[in-house]
């Protein structure tokens, strides 16, 4: 089946708690050959409305059971939602056990969060964690190959239209079932957070049981940690926040400006979303530098610390661009992850954003529309930086004292093109020139060891914090040649092959470089200096491959 080859709309399951709407979508179904097949209240509510449904209990065999606890998990209901009609041996089995496949899921969640901010008591709560509906999306996400998922009211008039225009291309199946993960991973967030407020509250409440504590109970003390100061007193040395906790539940943190006059991200206006993490600060740092080491306009996409997409776009292009090939790099390990932007965000990439299931956004300003628009996301948290970047010295304790050093960035003599050694192959021409620069301004954000595969300004893949380069070589070639299937829809294409590559410290052996070859590598940059050089240099030139040194390293531990 082609992208554009539409897949008709014969059976639908509808389940909504929210009933905006679904009438008219029930009704317009209907009237294009559709059977309904519905939940209790749902179905009241269509049969109330002239039309037609199929309960899902008459389906099953079973009735609704546990209060409504359980009503579609069951073989008939999810076997007709997960068989991918294109494989013969899945509709083998339906018909032994005389399954009807659906063709299209609708359903919004119970309003958990709706819930809690009206001040529902635990047990509502609870109630309100919807386990079936979550089930229903993910399975038909799952399954976009054979059928769509709908999972708001927004997106009725859609599902209406498809099926008077003969259902849904694979395309526009796949964009639902992003938008439905995106739903249910927002959905499950929201309930991780309230549990774990849950089980802070508890802590604190048996920290108190026995009394408060007196101050002079603390005067043996010979110190007293940041942590345990009063808000009052944490702000006269310039802590301006109390994080929820740490890297981890069980660690207590707090948020501190070191420079009132350049506060930076630590001082950045937050414009919606939730509060933000100790860890949500540690990779918005990272997306930061690794989106403010390059002039152009760029965008960075950080997981856990490390970029997992970088791309720049040109002067006269929008800011858009750079994000769609940054996504591109790896849109899998993208989900969940933070962007940062060194232009201001437009319409068009907080269109791009929206569908993402993403922790923070950066930039240092908004479109007004494009604010708005990601505004409609209520856990994205969106921080406006303002001011130049910049860094000054970087300090990090150890047990017993303090590491200090100047802030690693692109201003050594190395970092120049121009100043590096065209040590083998045929001087690269100035398209893969400017790949080889992007990519080595590329490789400084990336945990060392590092290689960054790119190609027309953007990363197509990356190996990262590997205790050895060889396999950063070849986790670097594997991301780039399997994770396309995520930007492409399609089959994996070989994106190593033709890309340039930036290794940020030398090849000990010439087998790092082999391997990059081998994928079809056509330059390399790395800072060489190791004793086996030209062992390394060697291996290129028998290929025919470019390589440059800067004679510049950049580690980043």
């Amino acid at each position: 089946m082609s992208t554009a080859e539409r897949r008709p709309i014969r059976r639908a399951l509808l389940s909504v708690f929210d009933k905006t709407g679904i009438v008219d979508l029930a009704r317009a179904l209907v009237e294009n050959g559709a059977e309904i097949v519905s939940t209790g209240s749902t179905g009241s509510t269509l049969r109330e409305a002239g039309i037609p449904v199929t309960d899902v209990e008459t389906v099953t065999g079973f009735p609704e059971m546990l209060d409504g606890r359980v009503k579609t998990l069951h073989p008939r209901i999810h076997g007709g939602i997960l068989a991918d009609q294109r494989l013969a041996s899945h509709q083998e089995q339906l018909k032994a056990h005389q399954i009807d496949p659906f063709d299209l899921v609708v359903v919004n969640l119970y309003p958990f969060t709706e819930t809690v901010a009206a001040g529902g008591s635990f047990d509502e709560i609870i109630e309100k964690i919807d386990v079936g509906g979550p089930t229903m999306v993910r399975a038909a996400a799952k399954n976009f190959a054979a059928l769509a998922v709908v999972v708001d009211p927004e997106g009725y008039p859609i599902a209406a239209e498809a099926a008077a225009e003969g259902g849904f291309t694979l395309d526009e199946r796949q964009q639902l079932a992003t938008i439905a993960f995106t739903r249910t991973a927002e959905y499950d967030d929201a309930i991780s957070d309230w549990m774990i407020e849950q089980l802070e509250n508890s802590a604190d409440a048996e920290e108190t049981e026995g009394g408060e504590v007196e101050d002079d109970e603390l005067a043996g003390e010979a110190e007293v940690s940041v942590l345990d100061l009063s808000d009052a007193d944490a702000a006269e040395i310039g802590i301006t926040a109390t994080l929820r906790y740490g890297e981890n539940p069980h660690q207590r943190a707090r948020l501190a400006v070191t420079d009132e006059n350049a506060p930076g991200l630590a001082g950045a206006e937050q414009l919606g979303g939730k509060a933000m993490s100790y860890n949500n600060y540690i990779d918005a740092d990272a997306a930061v530098r690794a989106a403010h080491d390059h002039s152009g306009p760029a965008v960075a996409v950080v997981k856990h610390n490390n970029p997992c997409g970088v791309a720049v776009a040109g002067e006269d292009e929008d800011i858009a661009l750079a994000h769609v090939r940054a996504h591109g790099t790896d849109p899998l390990s993208a989900y969940g992850g933070v962007i940062a932007s060194n232009r201001t965000v437009t319409l068009a990439m907080a269109q791009q954003v929206k569908p993402i299931f993403t922790e923070v956004i950066l930039a240092p300003e908004y479109e007004d529309e494009a604010l708005e628009l990601l505004r409609t996301k209520k856990n994205l948290r969106i921080l406006r930086l303002a001011g130049e970047y910049s860094r000054g010295v970087e300090m990090r304790e150890i047990w017993g004292g303090m590491l200090l050093q100047d802030a690693d960035v692109i201003d050594a003599e190395g970092d120049d093109p121009s100043q590096w050694t065209l040590a083998a192959g045929e001087a690269a021409d100035e398209a893969t020139l400017a790949d080889l620069a992007f990519a080595w301004r590329s490789i400084r954000a990336v945990k060392s060891n590092a290689i960054l595969l790119a190609t027309d300004s953007a990363a197509v893949g990356i190996g990262m914090g590997q205790v050895n380069r060889l396999d950063s070589c070849r986790l670097a070639v594997e991301r780039a040649n399997t994770l396309g299937a995520h930007a492409e829809g399609e089959q994996a294409p070989e994106r190593a092959r033709g890309a340039v590559a930036a290794s940020d410290a030398f090849f000990p052996f010439a087998d790092g470089a082999q391997i990059l070859i081998d994928a079809g590598v056509r330059a390399i940059v790395q800072p060489g200096g190791s004793i086996r050089d030209e062992e390394v240099l060697e291996a290129c030139r028998a290929a025919g491959v470019t390589m440059y040194l800067t004679g510049t390293r950049h580690f980043a531990h």
